[in-house]
């Protein structure tokens, strides 16, 4: 699904792009009269017209919003026609396992979609029209991502389990690419598994490529174009170490000057567009520590003492010192070392967790700093919750790619010239 903000942006943009379409020279008017009543291709005896194919075309040059060449119109068309398959396939194993999509669930996201910029559903509609796209093409492919979303949900979803070890993996790895000179990369993944779909690939490629350069998002071509499961989210790879990705990407990407998008890169099974979108240099680890202090309000080193042999862990420090008038404890929440002073960090660091410092000389007494809990820890590392969810969604999305890989395999489909 594309971002709508983008999308209506470039409705303008189409109007040209979609006459350039309309009057394609390649055939007369009656051949392509005919060719739009015809069947472009056959899905497991599921039909996919010409008409279905120009409508698709006509959402995936809306995505790009310029005008294209004949060329590229060609491989837009070819890139359509693959989507409609794709999606044929997800509706057909959808029905395999009984899964529907009811109107109104579409209408739901139809709204949600129209929102985000202000409109209903009506308005949105009328931008379409008026773009010459009819919304039931869209209206079909929303209905094919959310069957099957469902279904690899409903199949897999309860089978996948993310344990501590996976959650903990992930946060040192995390943590070691951080000291890393990391890239805030985007991608666009165009699938081809042999030699002749590579050729297309890498044209289709440089036509994206050129679309992008001269000024269509780049988000959104990777949600409209991309078969990477990063096509949801536009293509967004976050903060990645060369070491994280691909070899051949990762080669062209550290030879970039600068923020930009690359030539196309072939892989095995495909070729890549990845958008270098920033650049950050090592970050130095910094220690975070949640600190309790414990305080004797008359400065008596005894009886500070004296409750901390009463108190066995951070969670009794509050109630112990709850006990005397004399004793004030004031949880300080977590902080980095790089915040404190000198001598504090030396105690703290030569303090173990659940232990209190050694007693210091406080403005109003004589105090220790409970080390309840220490993390070595980077900025703006996501917290266990985040990297749970950030796993299942990965584990998920592999699962999806695999599937929808497996159902081309085995389906029978028919492709027309």
């Amino acid at each position: 699904m594309f971002a709508m903000r983008s999308f209506l942006a470039v409705l303008a943009g189409l109007a040209i792009a979609v006459t350039a379409f309309a009057q394609t020279p390649t055939q007369s008017a009656d051949d392509e009269s005919q060719r739009l009543e015809g069947i472009a291709a056959i899905v497991n005896d599921s039909p996919i017209s010409y008409s279905d194919v120009r409508e698709r075309a006509r959402l995936l040059l809306l995505s790009l919003g310029a005008q294209p060449t004949q060329q590229e119109i060609a491989q837009i068309t070819s890139q359509a026609l693959q989507q409609l398959i794709d999606e044929k396939l997800q509706l057909q194993e959808a029905a395999e396992w009984e899964v529907e999509v009811s109107d109104e669930e579409i209408a739901r996201s139809i709204e949600d979609m129209a929102a985000q910029s202000g409109l209903n559903r009506e308005q949105l509609f009328q931008q379409l029209m008026s773009a010459g796209i009819n919304p039931a093409s869209l209206l079909e492919q929303m209905r094919a991502e959310i069957a099957w979303r469902r279904v690899m949900q409903g199949v897999y979803g309860s089978r996948i389990r993310i344990s501590e070890n996976q959650i903990s993996e992930e946060l040192n790895q995390l943590r070691t690419s951080a000291a890393k000179t990391q890239y805030l990369l985007s991608e666009i993944f165009l699938y081809a598994p042999d030699p002749q779909s590579q050729t297309q690939a890498m044209e289709a490629a440089r036509s994206i490529r050129a679309q992008i350069v001269q000024g269509a998002p780049f988000q959104v071509a990777a949600q409209r174009l991309s078969s990477a499961p990063t096509a949801a989210t536009g293509g967004d790879m976050g903060w990645v170490s060369l070491e994280d990705i691909d070899s051949s990407v990762a080669g062209v990407v550290e030879a970039l000057p600068g923020p930009g998008v690359t030539e196309p890169i072939a892989v095995a099974d495909g070729v890549y567009l990845i958008a270098v979108r920033s650049k950050r240099e090592p970050q130095e680890a910094v220690v975070q520590v949640s600190l309790t202090r414990l305080l004797a309000r008359d400065g008596d080193a005894n009886a500070l003492n004296e409750a901390i042999s009463n108190i066995a862990s951070c969670e009794e420090v509050e109630t112990v010192a709850a006990a005397s008038d004399n004793l004030q404890a004031a949880p300080l929440g977590r902080v980095a070392l790089t915040e404190l002073a000198d001598d504090a960090v030396a105690r703290i660091e030569a303090t173990e967790v659940g232990q209190p410092t050694a007693p210091f000389e406080a403005s109003n007494g004589l105090a220790v700093m409970y080390v309840c809990d220490r993390a070595d820890n980077v900025d703006n590392l996501p917290s266990p919750i985040q990297i749970e969810n950030q796993l299942f969604g990965r584990q998920l999305n592999m699962i999806s790619d695999r599937e929808l890989r497996n159902l081309r395999r085995e389906a029978t489909i028919i492709q027309r010239d």
